[in-house]
């Protein structure tokens, strides 16, 4: 995966930022006839997408897939499609780090979501596709989520077509 360099715009010999790499997952899952997304309420108590860092050697879809499992506990993934890479920069111990998270598409047919409480989950909530965007508490997550709708909403009307 290629990343694209830090934003320049720092002052004159600042140190440059340290890049984190991480992959995640919208999972979707039909429930009861309707689309749902599976969200978590992460450390600070906000809701977000389940997503961490990559491992040496590992590329984002195996990321994604194995941090979608250790947040939420479901082994019923089957991965989709890429759907974007996000970036932002924060400060953490006093250095700035810009951090690129790739998410995937992802689909779940059974099992039950538990909260990995150890990495400060502390719920997995399955929210309709449709407005699951609006639970999301971050303005970069919601808009993954958005992508998520459009490209679902894009292959359904595919089908429809045939």
């Amino acid at each position: 995966m290629h990343l694209p360099s830090p934003r320049s715009g720092a002052p004159p010999g600042a140190r440059k930022p340290i890049v984190e790499v991480s992959a995640g997952g919208v999972v979707v899952r039909v429930i009861e006839g309707i689309r749902h997304v599976l969200v978590i309420r992460d450390p600070y108590r906000k809701w977000g997408l389940p997503k961490g860092h990559a491992e040496e050697g590992e590329s984002p879809d195996e990321t994604a897939l194995r941090e979608v499992r250790e947040e939420t506990g479901l082994t019923d993934l089957r991965l989709g499609q890429e759907l974007v890479t996000i970036d932002w920069i924060y400060r953490a111990s006093g250095r700035r780090i810009h951090k690129f998270t790739t998410f995937f598409l992802m689909y779940s047919e059974v099992g039950e979501p538990i909260p990995e409480k150890r990495e400060g989950i502390s719920a997995c909530r399955w929210v309709p596709l449709r407005t699951a965007h609006e639970r999301i508490s971050y303005d970069n997550a919601s808009e993954v989520v958005k992508i998520a709708q459009r490209t679902v909403y894009a292959v359904d009307s595919d089908a429809a077509a045939d």
